[in-house]
């Protein structure tokens, strides 16, 4: 059985802000150039697609919320560094390094937060029953789970974004399928968006969060 790609960059920001319209290359552009404020669309930009694959990757809402804002400032410590390519991948690339650097990448059956049932969706619907099935996988398979069938990316940005083969990604992801199959397959029609929430509250937190020390590096 196949899941149902979504295609995430096309979900609607919650908050409008200045300069949400640019290009990520015209963002970091103005950011060079002293305007720091602008990274907040780079925040808002990326910030479910971020979050969902931490959350995938080391099962836990908090610690990955706290990962995202980490790797938000770590990127924007190496903005120099930004290819206009590479978008996403960069920012996950990042991410990925930081989590293998706390040694906190999991290999399956990993920790939840303090419900113990991951978002706390409960045992009754599709989306609670998806989350639990993903979070036993290795996280190997999580990882590469979420960004080819949930968030949509292709096999080469993927593999880009954990430092894998090709090859690799597709192992994976095929065997990421099977152990989902019996777990998914009455769950099918589930709305994969609904993954790992990410609501209004907790993208104001991350960006509060993250402009925060953006504000206190473009002071210093």
């Amino acid at each position: 059985m196949r899941i149902q790609r979504v295609d995430s960059s096309s979900y609607p920001v919650p908050v409008v802000v200045p300069g949400q319209s640019l290009s990520d290359e015209e963002v970091v552009r103005r950011v060079l150039n002293g305007d720091a404020a602008s990274y907040e669309v780079i925040v808002r930009r990326y910030n479910q697609r971020l979050f969902r694959t931490l959350r995938a990757t080391i099962t836990d809402d908090h610690d990955a919320e706290a990962l995202v804002q980490e790797t938000y400032v770590k990127a924007y410590d190496r903005l120099a560094e930004f290819q206009g390519t590479a978008r996403f991948s960069w920012l996950m690339r990042i991410a990925i390094h930081e989590v293998r650097d706390r040694g906190q990448l999991t290999k399956g059956n990993g920790h939840r937060n303090g419900n113990g049932n991951g978002n706390g969706n409960g045992h009754g619907n599709g989306n609670g029953l998806l989350e639990q099935a993903i979070d036993h996988l290795p996280a190997t398979l999580r990882t590469v789970f979420v960004l080819r069938d949930v968030d949509g990316l292709a096999t080469d940005e993927t593999a880009d974004c954990l430092g894998i083969t090709t090859v690799n990604v597709r192992v994976r992801l095929h065997r990421a399928r099977t152990q989902l199959r019996s777990h998914v397959q009455d769950h099918a029609g589930a709305d994969m968006r609904q993954l790992h929430p990410f609501p209004e509250d907790r993208c104001d937190r991350v960006v509060a969060g993250v402009m925060g020390r953006i504000r206190q590096r473009a002071q210093a």
